[in-house]
């Protein structure tokens, strides 16, 4: 059988998974108006239940922090819990396993699609080199306003009740978003982060925030259903850092002590602005299952399980256009590219339409 090795079962904390090939949080912008999960995100998610594991879309942990267009979902009102169930209840009825992802936007939300907030970060420093879609059109990034330290205890709140809120909805676990430029990596970066102590300078005092909320996610779930996502390279919405294999071993290492179910570490950056290697001091320093992302095919996956590298494998462009990857993989047949246009468009086409195997 092509690629065995990724078809063997694996232990995420108490998450069992059947196999090793796991579907990245993938936003796809098809919620409705309020945030809400609709029919079709169910469909779309059953289609994909032959992961190991999927890893739900950025999902906003709290009210008033939109920065997709206004249609990402999240976890913070009844009707959101409902909306997700109906989501849990169709992946679970096709035998798969789901996480939530709970999210906060920081300085890439807008005032146009918050009502008129204007976004907040650790430091008042705009997203430079890009600009954002709202009901106006693209419009540039705003100088977010900064956090107050006497703020924060309520981010790690909200993000506390999301949790309470994902139990509710079905979930098996939930992954905290700590990377891709947003509030919690805006915090962990130095390029991003220009306050002083207790959540500035040194990364211990930059990880604090991070950590802050793990912990209470975790008082929530438990530390074996709870992982965390980070990007230490990756260069997107405009981040850098001074030193990120640094902040990837203090990161990892803090997270081994508190003993969360997974790692999911993404290697390298969209645009190629930072490089070097930050898998080596991840795995080195978390001792627990490391799950690594971006730019994997089957024969590198399969490589990087085999070697103990890495306990499972994150994919994510090839699930949007291949809902049964892990059949695909299993049979050795080539991949279908997805068609990038439909990737935040509304509807089924580019999302719910790409056929499975034996429809090709």
């Amino acid at each position: 059988m092509p690629h065995e090795v990724l078809f063997t079962p694996v232990q995420l904390g108490s998450i069992a998974l059947p196999n090793r090939i796991v579907m990245a949080p993938l936003t796809r912008c098809r919620a409705d108006a309020n945030h809400v999960p609709t029919d079709i995100m169910a469909d779309y998610y059953a289609q994909r239940a032959g992961a190991g594991l999927i890893i739900a879309e950025a999902t906003m942990a709290m009210e008033g922090n939109s920065a997709f267009g206004g249609r990402e979902p999240g976890l913070y009102s009844a009707a959101q819990v409902a909306g997700w169930k109906k989501v849990t209840d169709a992946v679970h009825a096709r035998g798969g396993r789901i996480l939530a992802q709970l999210w906060h936007g920081g300085r890439a939300c807008h005032s146009l699609l918050n009502a008129g907030a204007q976004p907040v970060a650790p430091s008042p420093l705009r997203i430079e080199n890009d600009e954002t879609h709202t009901p106006q059109g693209k419009k540039p990034y705003e100088v977010p306003r900064e956090l107050r330290d006497d703020e924060l205890p309520g981010i790690v709140a909200g993000f506390a009740r999301a949790a309470e809120n994902a139990k509710a909805a079905g979930f098996d676990g939930v992954e905290v978003h700590g990377a891709n430029g947003y509030l919690l990596d805006e915090f962990l970066r130095d390029g991003s982060n220009h306050r002083t102590a207790p959540y500035g300078g040194p990364i211990a005092n930059r990880a604090r925030l991070l950590l802050e909320v793990v912990d209470a996610v975790v008082g929530v779930w438990g530390r074996d259903r709870v992982g965390v996502r980070i990007s230490p390279l990756n260069s997107y919405n405009f981040m850098l850092d001074s030193d990120p294999v640094a902040l990837t071993r203090h990161v990892a290492s803090e997270l081994n002590a508190r003993g969360i179910a997974f790692l999911d570490l993404m290697r390298g950056d969209f645009f190629g602005v930072q490089q070097g290697d930050v898998v080596t001091p991840a795995r080195a320093a978390f001792k627990g299952s490391l799950l690594v992302g971006m730019g994997f095919g089957p024969e590198e996956a399969e490589q990087t399980v085999q070697s103990g590298t890495a306990a499972a494998i994150v994919f994510g462009h090839h699930f949007i256009s291949n809902p049964d990857l892990p059949a695909r993989v299993r049979a050795g047949v080539p991949l279908v590219e997805p068609d990038s246009k439909t990737f935040y468009s509304p509807g089924p086409r580019g999302y719910t339409d790409y056929p499975v195997m034996g429809a090709v």
